[in-house]
């Protein structure tokens, strides 16, 4: 499809993430209060929409207890900051195998549960967005995979849907947005539709231009669509996802430096992509523009 640059940008942050870089970064937030302030000053900065996982308080490792999610998301909501909440949803699905002779049972590390229960503290905590990881993969940060079954995601887009949360599909592949498609198709996610395309997660799609340009040109006409890239490539996708008509995420769930031996807070990384994205003649789009673009509706807690 024909590509055009994108004048109206919205910032996605993506504040703490799953992965173990807890110890790697003091500003890694850890306790609700810090991952809210965090998300907060990232709003601050520039961000109209903040993408939150929760995490032990005690240890930094990742978690999904409802209770987290819930004084996270009643921080947010009881600051004087407005911001669209979009909560994960990708916690649940860990499938660690035994050894390569004997791969069955799972082994310590696995954490699979129901539909019911990977979507609870999104039907408890009314977020505005709440993120789909539509397909399975291998992920390099250990010996596991994440498990999206086509059942589990059907199943999953339709609670989210159901409990009035918007969902926003994540495609680590190609293959990922053809299911995606699907999902529309049926009926599963209404429109309008937001996809993140998430690049150099291994081993989805690595964070080439070629293979990124293959996953624009897989975005089905009218969505609306984000894009990042781990680590040092940042903020280039920062100006490529903008070259290519979408909008932008940052944050520490995805990359810790703000330059070389610079570790960064997430307001840091929110203010050097509105730097990129002001001197490229673009404008920053608030929340209540996301929301009218994205048909969101703001609400109180269940």
């Amino acid at each position: 499809m024909p590509l055009s640059m994108n004048r109206e940008v919205f910032i996605t942050c993506a504040v703490t993430g799953s992965g173990g870089t807890q110890d790697r970064s003091p500003h890694v937030p850890r306790s609700p209060a810090q991952i809210a302030e965090a998300a907060i000053d990232a709003a601050k900065a520039g961000a109209a929409v903040v993408h939150c996982h929760v995490r032990d308080p005690e240890t930094g490792k990742p978690a999904r207890d409802p209770a987290l999610y819930r004084e996270v998301t009643e921080r947010i909501r009881d600051s004087a900051t407005d911001v669209v909440l979009n909560l994960t949803a990708g916690m649940g699905g860990d499938l660690t195998l035994g050894g390569t002779d004997a791969p069955l049972p799972p082994v310590a590390g696995t954490d699979m549960i129901g539909a019911a229960e990977r979507v609870a503290h999104v039907v408890a905590c009314c977020p505005e967005l709440c993120t789909l990881d539509c397909g399975t993969m291998n992920f390099a940060e250990a010996d596991y995979i994440m498990v999206n079954t086509p059942g589990m995601l059907r199943d999953m887009a339709a609670r989210m849907v159901a409990s009035g949360t918007r969902v926003e599909i994540e495609a680590f592949d190609t293959g990922h947005l053809w299911f995606a498609s699907q999902l529309v198709k049926e009926g599963i996610i209404p429109e309008p539709v937001l996809v993140q395309l998430c690049m150099g997660v291994p081993w989805g799609a690595p964070d080439d231009l070629n293979t990124f340009m293959a996953m624009v040109n897989n975005v089905p006409e009218g969505w609306h669509w984000s894009g990042f890239a781990l680590g040092r490539n940042q903020m280039p996708y920062v100006a490529a996802a903008i070259l290519a008509g979408g909008n932008v995420r940052v944050g520490l769930e995805d990359n810790l430096f703000l330059d070389k031996g610079v570790l960064a807070t997430n307001a840091q990384l929110v203010e050097r992509a509105v730097g990129i994205i002001e001197n490229m003649g673009a404008r920053i789009v608030g929340p209540d523009e996301v929301r009218k673009r994205l048909k969101l509706e703001k609400r109180a807690p269940a």
